[in-house]
C-alpha cells in the first residue's frame, strides 16, 4: 500500500507522528518543534522501521518554507523595527558576525573549506522565530520594551538570512570563477561586466532589486486591492483561497521569472500584504495550512538527521552547542550593555537568541544541496538545534530569575516572573531553586466591567460601558488587539482568558459583570467556568453562534449566552414592526432572560 500511495503515506505518517510526539513534548514543557523533529527521525532512513519518501517530504517542506516566510512577511512591521532599530540593527549584525566567525573557527578545526565554515557559522547565528515568540508570549513580555527589541533583533536576522538565501546559490560559481548562465539582456550585462565575481554578484543583486521594486511599487497597490476585491465577495472560502494563491503564486513566480528563492518571494508577498487592513485576517486564514506545512517542514528536517553524530562526534557537537547557547548569548549580552540598556534587557535578549531553528535548517539544506557544506555539518546543526531548543526554556527561566524586576507598565500593572516548573521534568535538568509561576498583579478596581476579547464585539461593549461611566478592564491575547485597547485608554491584561491567573487579576469578586466576547466557545466556556468558581453570583455574559454553543456556555457557568443570529433576527423584526410595514409578527425567542444594557448595569 505504501508503494502505491507514497504521497499519502508520507503525509499521514508525518502528521500522525508529529501530533503524537508534539503533544508529548508540550506536556514536558519543551517546544513542540522537538517532537516534530523526532517524528521525522522516527520515519527517516537512519532508524529502523517504516521509511517515508524523503524526496516527497522535501518537496512538501518547500511549501512549509514558503508559508513560514509568508507569515514572517505578514508580521514584518517597519514601524516597530524603526522604533528599536538603533539597537536591533547593529546588534543583530554584530552578533551574526560573531557567531559566524565562531562557526568558521570550528569548521577550520574540523578541516572543512572556508565556504563550508561560512555557511555553518551563518546557520548557527540565527534564532528560531517560532521558539522566540513562544518564549516571549509565555513570559508575557512580547509587548514590553525588551520584547520589542528581541523581535526587532529577530526581524533583522530574518532579513539577513533572506539575503543569504538569495546569494548563497551563486557561491559555487564564484568559487569556480564561472559566470552565471543567463540569456537576453542578462547575458548582455554579464558580458559587459565580465565573468568575474562582480558580474555574478551584480546580476544576482540586480534580479533581487528588480523583483523587490516590482513588489513594492506595483504589488503594494495591486495585491491588497486584489485581496479586497475577493473579500467583497463575502465568501470566506474564496478569501482563504486568495490568500494562499497570493503567497504560493508570488513565491513560484519569483523563482521562475527572477531566479530568486521561494523564501524571498513569499516574504515579499507577506510584506506587501502586511500594510493592508486585511493583513490580520489574512494571517488568521492562512494559519491552519501554514502550521500544517510548517510541521511537515520540521518533520522532513528530522528525516535528514543521522543520530550517529551523537556518538561519532560528541566533542564537535558540544562545541557547536556551546557556540549557540554561550557564544551567541555572551555576544548579545555585551552588545546590549554597550548600547546602554539595563542588565535585565540584556539577559532577555541573550536568552532569546540561545537557540536555532527553521532558518538554520534551510541554510543547512541549501549548503548541502549546492555541495559546499558536508552532510556532517548539517547533522551537527540539526543535533545542536534540538538540544538548544530543549535548553532554551531553562535559559529563559534563569535569565528572568536573575533579572532585576522593572516597574510595571500601566495600564497592565503586572509583574514578570518565571513559569511553573513541570512536575514531569527531571530534577537534574532544572535550576537549583525552581522558578515559581508568573503572577499578574490585580487591577485594583471595584464596580468595574471585565471584558474578555477586544474584537469587533468587544470594542462595542467597551464603548458602551465607557459611555455609561463604568471602568473597564480588557483581557486580550493578541498583541494588535491589546495595543488597540490601550490606545482607547483601557486597562489591559495580555493573556489567555482560560488562564486562572488572568481571571484572578480581574478582581472578579468586586466586579459588576464579566463579558466574554471571544467567538471560541471552548475557551469561553473555560473562562466562564473558572469565573463562576471565583464568584457564584457574578453576572457572566457570553457570545454564542449556535444553540449547541448556548447550551455549552450556560452549562459551564455563563448567566446568559447571546446568540448573534437570533439577536439580529429580533432586531430586524423589531425594525419592521416599528415602521408599521406589517402586522405584528412572532418574534423569535430571546436569550433565557433579558440582558441588562451597559447603562442599566451602570445604575
Amino acid at each position: 500500500m505504501e508503494h502505491q500511495t507514497p504521497l499519502i503515506a508520507t503525509i499521514v505518517t508525518a502528521l500522525v507522528g508529529a501530533a503524537a510526539l508534539g503533544v508529548i513534548a508540550q506536556r514536558l514543557r519543551v517546544s513542540p518543534i522537538v517532537g516534530y523533529l523526532l517524528a521525522g527521525l522516527a520515519i527517516g532512513p537512519f532508524t529502523p522501521g517504516y521509511v517515508a519518501d524523503l524526496g516527497l517530504a522535501n518537496e512538501l517542506s518547500e511549501l512549509g518554507i514558503i508559508l513560514l516566510m509568508f507569515g514572517v512577511g505578514l508580521h514584518f512591521s517597519l514601524k516597530d523595527l524603526i522604533s528599536v532599530g538603533a539597537i536591533a540593527v547593529p546588534g543583530a549584525v554584530v552578533q551574526i558576525a560573531c557567531a559566524t566567525v565562531l562557526g568558521m573557527g570550528l569548521s577550520a578545526w574540523l578541516g572543512w573549506s572556508l565556504a563550508a565554515g561560512f555557511i555553518f557559522g551563518l546557520a548557527l547565528s540565527v534564532a528560531s522565530t517560532v521558539v522566540l515568540l513562544r518564549a516571549l508570549q509565555e513570559y508575557r513580555i512580547l509587548d514590553t520594551g525588551r520584547g520589542r527589541i528581541a523581535v526587532g533583533w529577530l526581524i533583522v536576522e530574518d532579513i539577513a538570512m533572506v539575503l543569504a538565501l538569495v546569494l548563497l546559490p551563486t557561491l559555487p560559481g564564484l568559487l569556480a570563477g564561472e559566470a552565471p548562465r543567463t540569456t537576453g539582456l542578462a547575458a548582455w550585462i554579464a558580458g559587459a561586466l565580465g565573468s568575474g565575481t562582480a558580474g555574478v554578484v551584480l546580476i544576482t543583486l540586480g534580479k533581487v532589486v528588480l523583483f523587490a521594486a516590482l513588489m513594492l511599487v506595483v504589488g503594494r497597490r495591486l495585491i491588497p486591492a486584489l485581496l479586497h476585491m475577493i473579500a467583497h465577495t463575502g465568501s470566506r472560502e474564496l478569501f482563504r483561497l486568495g490568500v494562499l494563491a497570493i503567497a504560493l503564486g508570488i513565491a513560484f513566480g519569483a523563482a521562475a521569472l527572477f531566479g530568486v528563492s521561494f523564501a524571498l518571494g513569499a516574504f515579499f508577498a507577506g510584506m506587501v500584504l502586511s500594510e493592508s487592513e486585511l493583513s490580520h485576517r489574512a494571517a488568521q486564514e492562512s494559519l491552519p495550512l501554514r502550521d500544517a506545512f510548517a510541521v511537515l517542514f520540521f518533520v522532513s528536517v528530522g528525516m535528514l538527521f543521522d543520530p550517529a553524530i551523537l556518538l561519532n562526534q560528541p566533542v564537535p557537537l558540544l562545541v557547536t552547542l556551546g557556540i549557540i547557547v554561550l557564544g551567541k548569548s555572551l555576544a548579545a549580552y555585551a552588545i546590549v550593555r554597550l548600547f546602554g540598556h539595563p542588565h535585565g534587557t540584556a539577559l532577555t535578549i541573550s536568552a532569546s537568541l540561545a537557540q536555532i531553528g527553521e532558518f538554520s535548517f534551510i541554510l543547512a539544506g541549501l549548503g548541502v544541496g549546492i555541495g559546499l557544506l558536508p552532510p556532517e555539518g548539517r547533522d551537527l546543526i540539526l543535533a545542536a538545534a534540538i538540544l538548544s531548543i530543549l535548553i532554551n526554556p531553562l535559559a529563559f527561566a534563569l535569565a528572568e530569575r536573575r533579572r532585576v524586576p522593572e516597574a510595571p507598565r500601566l495600564p497592565e500593572a503586572r509583574t514578570q516572573a518565571e513559569p511553573r516548573r513541570p512536575a514531569t521534568a527531571p530534577a537534574s535538568a532544572l535550576p537549583p531553586t525552581p522558578p515559581t509561576a508568573p503572577e499578574i498583579a490585580p487591577v485594583g478596581l471595584r464596580d468595574h466591567a471585565a471584558v474578555i476579547g477586544y474584537g469587533r464585539v468587544g470594542r462595542l461593549v467597551c464603548e458602551a460601558f465607557a459611555r455609561a461611566g463604568v471602568d473597564v478592564v480588557v483581557v486580550e491575547s493578541e498583541p494588535d488587539g491589546a495595543e488597540a485597547a490601550r490606545a482607547a485608554g483601557l486597562r489591559v491584561i495580555v493573556g489567555n482568558a482560560a488562564d486562572a491567573r488572568v481571571l484572578q487579576a480581574l478582581d472578579l469578586p468586586t466586579a459588576r459583570v464579566l463579558c466574554v466576547t471571544i467567538p471560541e466557545a471552548f475557551e469561553a466556556g473555560q473562562a466562564a467556568e473558572q469565573a463562576r468558581a471565583i464568584r457564584a453570583d457574578l453576572l457572566i455574559l457570553a457570545r454564542a453562534h449556535s444553540d449547541a454553543e448556548v447550551e455549552h456556555l450556560t452549562s459551564h457557568g455563563a448567566t446568559h449566552a447571546i446568540m448573534g443570529e437570533r439577536e439580529i433576527a429580533r432586531g430586524m423584526i423589531t425594525a419592521v414592526l416599528h415602521r408599521g410595514a406589517v402586522t405584528p409578527l412572532a418574534v423569535p425567542p430571546a436569550a433565557p432572560a433579558p440582558v441588562p444594557a451597559a447603562a442599566a448595569i451602570a445604575s
